[in-house]
């Protein structure tokens, strides 16, 4: 019962791990960017779910519904500003700006809300609901939740609306989608909204579990998201999303059954295993390098 129990937090953590690498895996998908400011997205959506919350006396939905809009908005302007002149330059360029963007964004944050960590306020009770000699939390139940909503609602935009084909059609031959008279700058930016959107959620749910938060939260997370998305395969949305359950439960798993202190170093271990074997991920397409 007690591997059960491990597995329920896994799928929580999981969850989070999938709305961060869906991000990644969106915008790679598109330019091929590795786009390492994201998880810095995720950062500033608990920031602004936090300020909200605290400002306007909100409650849980219209604060996340709200950090995910403010999100959407930072990660538009990231493209426009910082990765939009560079995208016919060497992809090394972006590379090196993504990285430039991340510490941007993470000492800006803490020039303006300070280094100490501020306390999320508790926007929901959380009860512990026990299933036999299982328990689990009402805010790991919403996690979950939550999580699988956005993901079916991605899945919807991206499969069945014009900008969805859009995006795909962009994801195949960016030049060619140009030529069918599909706008690429606009669908670059919607596929950075809705990945910063997801990002954003992420941030407000952890921050209900972690309860404080601070400008550099992000960056574990963000690598480990980064990891879930290359580990099922970069540019496959059910890559991401297996790659970051797959990620949540083998890193609850160590924690609980080998060592906390080694669970991140296993968890990217699986990851070069992975690729060692497999190097387009578990669910992703092997591609052809033209030189």
């Amino acid at each position: 019962m007690e591997f059960l129990q491990q597995i329920i937090n896994g799928l929580s953590l999981g969850s989070i791990y999938a709305l961060i690498a869906l991000g990644y895996t969106m915008v790679y998908g598109i330019i091929k960017l590795i786009n390492f400011a994201h998880g810095d997205i995720y950062m500033l959506g608990a920031f602004i779910g936090f300020y909200v919350a605290i400002r306007l006396n909100l409650s849980f939905f219209p604060t996340l519904i709200i950090a995910m809009l403010g999100s959407m908005v930072i990660g538009i302007l990231v493209e426009k500003i910082a990765y939009k002149p560079l995208r016919k330059s060497p992809k090394i360029a972006l590379l090196i700006t993504a990285i430039g963007v991340s510490l941007f964004l993470e000492n800006g944050t803490r020039f303006i809300v300070g280094a100490s960590p501020k306390t999320f306020p508790q926007l929901i009770n959380n009860k512990k609901i026990f299933i036999g000699p299982l328990q689990i939390s009402t805010i790991q139940l919403l996690t979950f939740a939550v999580s699988v909503v956005l993901v079916i609602l991605l899945t919807f935009i991206v499969n069945k609306t014009k900008s969805g084909k859009a995006m795909r059609a962009a994801s195949f031959d960016m030049e060619a989608a140009s030529l069918m008279g599909i706008n690429v700058d606009n669908t670059i930016s919607l596929t950075f909204a809705l990945g910063s959107a997801l990002a954003g959620a992420a941030g407000v749910l952890v921050a209900l579990s972690w309860i404080t938060i601070e400008p550099y939260m992000g960056m574990m997370p963000g690598i480990k998201a980064f990891v879930a998305a290359v580990l099922g395969g970069i540019g496959s949305i059910p890559g991401a999303l297996f790659g970051g359950l797959f990620m949540g439960i083998a890193e609850t798993l160590t924690k609980a059954y080998i060592s906390t202190r080694l669970s991140d170093a296993i968890a990217f271990g699986i990851l070069i295993i992975i690729l060692i074997i497999k190097p387009s991920g578990l669910l992703g397409r092997k591609t052809v390098e033209k030189v």
